[in-house]
């Protein structure tokens, strides 16, 4: 009689490839998976019984922001009760590689969770997150803004030939330390001062490295064609496989556009360009107020915003470019459509706190001054960017991009716990729904797709744009990444009034094959990984 660690016995097993699912049993040995289907003449160590709820592989957040968050609180929480068992981080800016004054300003500039700061590299800093004991799985891409501050700092110029030397071996480091790609974030001060020729030459040294270019393109609203078509630039001159992060149309007045961007989009697929995309499901963003003020105003970093919004001149001409459209920049609170349409979430200052769960527009009467002026005030005030949820996007096109077979999830969010630290502000739901929300909302109730065919945009493919090694998958010999949820039970509660709340519905998780999640609570076992991308110098070492 064969003998294993774990036996799931009589689940609906969806495999992650998309096809139909199939009645019996998973078997884990250490951490692999060892057997799907019927498995006879063997005996587990612990067998479960999960007739009636659906195995799948682990689900991939591919556009998490918990670097911070799992360093409070490697639980995972948030995302480990909807079944994720990889956090990908890295939109636009990474954890690595830090000079001694990113180091400096990055321990300045935290908020309600303080840390240490004790890597340089990226690699160091996966590696240092693994030995603090994670429940999750973790992976990253290099931020090409991270990059680009290296050696260009906060200033609106292209690199030198020099530097922009420098910055390709920067990234080629990160990408042998098993990066799985890089990633842009083009709307915000300093990333928007890269032109695109200077992306096409990082982007070819990820190619390089079988790598994933990953992109928030430059526009997202009004000039969102364009931005596409930069993209696509990008793809085909660097030979890079790309990907669209959080896929999206803002203001009413271009939700019409979806049409046009999902023809492009598959338009270069069909001509062989590999593009594929990922998205949260609501129909609204969360950013700071920089995204409502011009990229001039933030040149310099932080501080030189700071003093400049300090400038009653500066302020006016702030103020009057906040309130005309603009081809140059990419003005939110315009595309949210009115201050109402902006909500407070995280302020750092005690005295600001009361702030949260109001709109701009509140802020603004309260303080008697017009919406332009009161997103600078609160900026002055608090000494930081200041996050807010803005209503931009319609449920229509969210629906209809969620069916899409190359658009992929991510929370874009931390992974959080309605405890502790995390209840000094709130936050956008996504941080705690949005993987229950594709298979409660959008496969149950609104029946927008099947579900094997969500649970493979949930887990295998995102597992092939990052070329992961074994993951995505419920295969022999595949890491024993494996969620267990009930398809009638599975639903999320997050709200954006009330958003510090779990998801239900998940029975058990289980990451490189140890229990994380048991009956619906955690076990507090930390068997998390770094996973990473193909370029990493220990590849040929893999077993």
């Amino acid at each position: 009689m064969k003998k294993y660690d774990v036996i799931l016995r009589n689940g609906t097993i969806y495999d992650g490839g998309g096809g139909p699912a199939i009645v019996g049993d998973v078997a884990i040995s250490g951490d692999r998976i060892a057997a799907v289907g019927q498995v006879h003449n063997a005996a587990g160590k612990t067998e479960i019984d999960v007739e009636g709820l659906a195995v799948a592989p682990g689900f991939i957040n591919i556009l998490s922001w918990a670097p911070v968050s799992l360093i409070v609180d490697g639980r995972s929480q948030g995302n480990i009760r909807q079944g994720v068992t990889l956090e990908v981080v890295g939109e636009g800016s990474s954890m690595g590689p830090l000079s001694p004054t990113m180091k400096k300003n990055m321990q300045e500039r935290q908020n309600d969770i303080k840390f240490d700061v004790a890597w340089n590299t990226l690699g160091e800093y996966l590696e240092h997150m693994e030995r603090r004991g994670i429940s999750t799985n973790l992976a990253s891409f290099v931020g090409a803004t991270t990059v680009r501050v290296n050696e260009v700092g906060y200033e609106d110029r292209a690199p030198t030939a020099a530097e922009l030397d420098r910055m390709r071996e920067l990234v080629r480091e990160a990408m042998r330390e098993g990066a799985v790609g890089m990633s842009t974030a083009l709307i915000y001060a300093p990333a928007c001062y890269a032109k695109t020729d200077e992306l096409i030459e990082l982007c070819k040294v990820v190619a390089e490295h079988d790598g994933l270019y990953i992109s928030h393109i430059r526009s997202e609203g009004d000039e969102i064609l364009t931005a596409l078509e930069e993209f696509f630039t990008i793809a085909r001159e660097a030979t890079v496989r790309s990907e669209i992060y959080h896929l999206k149309v803002m203001g009413k007045h271009n939700w019409h556009l979806m049409d046009e961007v999902i023809k492009r989009v598959e338009a270069e697929r069909a001509r062989g360009l590999a593009v594929t995309a990922d998205m949260y499901t609501y129909p609204a963003n969360g950013t700071g107020l920089n995204a409502t003020m011009p990229p001039w105003v933030q040149e310099g970093g932080f501080p030189a915003w700071h003093a400049r919004l300090k400038d009653p001149e500066i302020r006016k001409r702030v103020a009057a470019e906040m309130r005309a459209p603009s081809r140059d920049w990419e003005n939110i609170l315009l595309l949210a459509g009115s201050p109402e349409r902006v909500l407070l979430v995280d302020l750092k200052k005690p005295e600001n706190k009361p702030l949260i769960g109001k709109t701009l527009a509140d802020v603004a009467r309260l303080w008697s001054l017009s919406p332009e002026e009161a997103a600078m005030e609160l900026v002055v005030r608090d000494e930081t960017r200041v996050e807010c949820v803005y209503f931009t996007m319609s449920e229509d096109n969210v629906r209809r991009q969620v069916a899409l077979p190359w658009v992929c999830f991510g929370s874009d969010a931390p992974s959080m716990a309605p405890e502790g630290v995390f209840l000094k502000s709130s936050t956008h739901p996504r941080a705690y729904g949005t993987f229950a929300r594709v298979l409660g909302k959008y496969v149950r109730d609104e029946r927008v797709m099947p579900m094997e065919k969500a649970i493979r945009k949930l887990a295998a493919l995102p597992a092939d744009s990052l070329r992961l090694d074994r993951r995505g998958r419920l295969a022999p010999d595949y890491f024993a990444d494996v969620v267990v949820f009930d398809p009638l039970k599975v639903q999320d509660y997050a709200t954006f009034e009330n958003p510090h709340q779990y998801s239900t519905g998940f029975v058990h998780v289980f990451v490189n094959g140890g229990q994380v999640l048991r009956d619906g609570e955690h076990t507090d076992a930390r068997p998390g990984r770094v996973v990473r991308g193909p370029g990493w110098v220990g590849q040929r070492a893999k077993t």
